[in-house]
């Protein structure tokens, strides 16, 4: 990984809201505390003359000339009168009675005839009140409502004075891709991707024309404007996309496709015209949308059970889009889906996504890779074979391998180790496959018997055919939700011819075969088994043309147009259909029987084992079954037979490696 320099640069602090909150707690506090220490009260001029005159309770008059109003401080004898019931505490606090007058001349002559009579002998004020203060107090509320009104605006907007980003209530048409440029730090490149050669081989074109465009242009030439990214989850489509803009070095608008679609009418296609403006803008540059069937779904389909007119509106936008810039803009559309099946076909149309791109499951060399790339952060153990892990995890995607690695960590830091060793990852992978062991469940005597009986009987059907699944280990530990498991190798095949799935079937009915021979009754345990047979034996007779009533014809619809509530054929061809079945599942029960009445001695002793020991792996069932007929290939796979140069890299290729549990009980 390049070394990416660090930015030493503190942040700056923007402005913080809990300088404004504290302020206004101030604020509150303070008038809180004058009106605790001053109680005021608003009286009639004659009583306020009462006050002076006949109480001689007014120690002090303030007169305000410009208000036409005079103050009047009282004693306490006279305070406790007037505001009984205030709860005035003599002493704390002022008590202040408030008159208003005609004319501040007319209250000059009457404060002489008080003083003259010796009605009033206190202090007089005379006070006129600023004209800025009065209008600052006037227009102070008003102006606080409008500023916290402006704040809140700008906040649901998501401006400066607001942490919106894009988030806002008025900017609820904008685009939210993120965008990812030369400058970010968390730039991926092809290193970072381990496996998907093919895929990347594919994906070059578009990395070399970003990079020299005048290449291809000179020569007439027009690179896609569009790639789809097509395979399962977890296989690297969105990080292959971002390894695209980091080798190529261009801005990478990031975005997924339920981000276009809102409750709102026309934020969808909004959102869309936002995006290409900015891509444009930035060109040249990549625009991913990640799961795009959110938004790219064939219009139409559903036109009788109501349709979501917004999602059709903003696909028809993302179209327009797509079809509108000009041929070298170089902005590049990357999409990825695992349900490329349902997309719009003017979306797959060429001129938008002009490519499809598979990204499939690794196979074994690509699984190595991904190792690689997963166990560099791990302290494994000196003696780890990365290439056992490899074939012990068929049909794991990348982020499964992933899962494996942080999972056997885990493990061995539950035991205190310093290293992560061989047993740690295959604990890993039994954890993950067949869920959390669960030792301390409470099983009876017949039903650990019976599920001894169950495994063995797979474990000799398989050991006995030509294209049984090598295998690994059989367990009867409670694991999850079933009572017992066994794991095999079966080989990675592209093409499975139809023998190999009539052993398979023949496997699978070797636990309920064994329980109906050696019980003398069957039980629920082989339900997960039965299921698997019925889909296996039905798709031979009606997808594969595999039976001898029906040869050569397949029923399977790989458009997705025929209706689920009809069959596309008759009912007298559903009954042969019917029929087939059943005779596939019954000779191969019959077989599976047969087997384990040839070798029931070994199924014996192995059953026997199992009650005992709990797990059995290959050498068990060697030692009593000896070697199998078809033995080359297990030799292979556990080491027993050495091979060098141009027979090992081939023996690599070929080799089977592990999957799920065959069954559960």
């Amino acid at each position: 990984m390049p070394v990416v320099p660090q930015n030493n640069k503190k942040p700056k602090k923007g402005f913080s809201l809990m300088w404004m909150y504290l302020a206004l707690v101030v604020l509150l506090a303070a008038i809180f505390y004058v009106d605790n220490n001053t109680v005021t009260k608003a009286v009639s001029y004659t009583e306020f003359v009462q006050y002076v005159e006949r109480d001689h309770g007014i120690e002090k008059i303030v007169v305000l000339s410009d208000d036409k109003k005079v103050k009047g401080f009282l004693t306490d004898s006279l305070a406790e009168i007037v505001f009984k019931n205030n709860n005035y505490s003599p002493g704390k606090g002022e008590a202040i009675v408030e008159a208003q007058i005609s004319s501040a001349d007319k209250l000059s002559d009457k404060i002489e005839e008080w003083n003259a009579s010796g009605a009033f002998t206190g202090d007089v004020t005379f006070e006129q009140s600023s004209t800025f203060s009065r209008i600052l107090w006037n227009i102070l509320p008003f102006a606080l409502f409008i500023g916290v009104w402006i704040f809140l605006i700008r906040k649901m907007a998501g401006g400066p004075g607001g942490s919106g980003g894009g988030g806002g209530i008025f900017s609820v048409g904008k685009s939210k891709a993120m965008l990812f440029d030369k400058n970010n730090s968390e730039k991926v490149t092809f290193r970072d991707v381990a496996g998907l050669s093919e895929a990347k081989t594919e994906i070059e074109e578009i990395v070399e024309f970003l990079k020299n465009p005048q290449r291809y242009t000179n020569l007439g030439g027009k690179i896609p404007k569009g790639a789809l990214l097509v395979g399962p989850p977890g296989t690297g489509k969105t990080l292959l996309a971002k390894a695209v803009a980091g080798e190529a070095d261009v801005p990478f608008f990031s975005m997924s496709g339920s981000d276009f679609v809102e409750m709102f009418v026309g934020v969808g296609a909004s959102r869309v015209r936002d995006l290409f403006r900015q891509a444009k803008e930035k060109a040249p540059c990549i625009v991913f949308i990640d799961e795009i069937d959110a938004v790219g779904r064939a219009r139409g389909k559903n036109a009788s059970m109501g349709g979501n007119d917004e999602r059709e509106n903003t696909l028809n936008q993302l179209l327009t889009e797509m079809d509108g810039f000009g041929t070298n803009s170089g902005v590049i559309i990357l999409a990825a889906t695992n349900r490329a099946d349902i997309l719009d076909k003017a979306l797959m149309r060429a001129g938008r996504f002009d490519r499809q791109i598979y990204v499939d499951l690794p196979d074994l060399p690509d699984r190595v890779e991904i190792f690689k790339v997963h166990l560099r952060k791990i302290k494994t153990a000196p003696d780890l074979d990365i290439e056992h892990l490899a074939r012990q995890t068929p049909g794991f995607s990348g982020a499964d391998i992933a899962n494996v690695c942080n999972e056997a960590a885990l493990i061995a830091a539950r035991h205190n180790k310093e290293s992560v060793s061989k047993e740690d990852f295959n604990a890993a992978v039994d954890r993950i496959i067949g869920g959390l062991e669960k030792r301390n469940k409470i099983l009876t005597v017949d039903e650990k018997r019976s599920i001894a009986i169950h495994e063995a009987g797979h474990a000799t059907v398989s050991w006995h055919l030509q294209y049984g699944n090598p295998l690994v280990k059989v367990t009867i530990v409670p694991r999850g939700k079933a009572l017992g498991a066994a794991w095999y190798m079966p080989e990675e095949r592209q093409i499975v011819p139809s023998q190999v799935i009539l052993d398979d079937i023949c496997s699978l009915l070797g636990g309920r075969a064994a329980e109906d021979l050696f019980l003398g009754h069957i039980s629920t345990g082989a339900a997960s088994d039965l299921e698997r047979v019925t889909k296996q034996a039905y798709a031979m007779v009606v997808y594969y043309g595999m039976s001898d009533k029906l040869p050569n014809l397949s029923y399977y619809d790989s458009t997705g147009q025929n209706s689920m509530f009809t069959n596309p054929y008759s009912d007298e061809r559903a009954k042969i259909i019917d029929e087939e079945v059943s005779r596939i599942v019954n000779e191969q029960y019959e077989r599976a029987k047969s087997i384990l009445l040839k070798y029931s001695q070994g199924h014996h002793d192995l059953a026997e084992t199992l009650i005992s020991r709990e797990v059995i792996f290959t050498e068990d069932v060697e030692h009593i079954f000896g070697p199998r007929e078809w033995t080359s290939r297990t030799e292979e796979l556990f080491g027993k037979k050495e091979k060098t140069g141009d027979e090992a890299e081939e023996a690599d290729k070929e080799a089977p490696v592990l999957p799920p549990p065959i069954d559960e009980e």
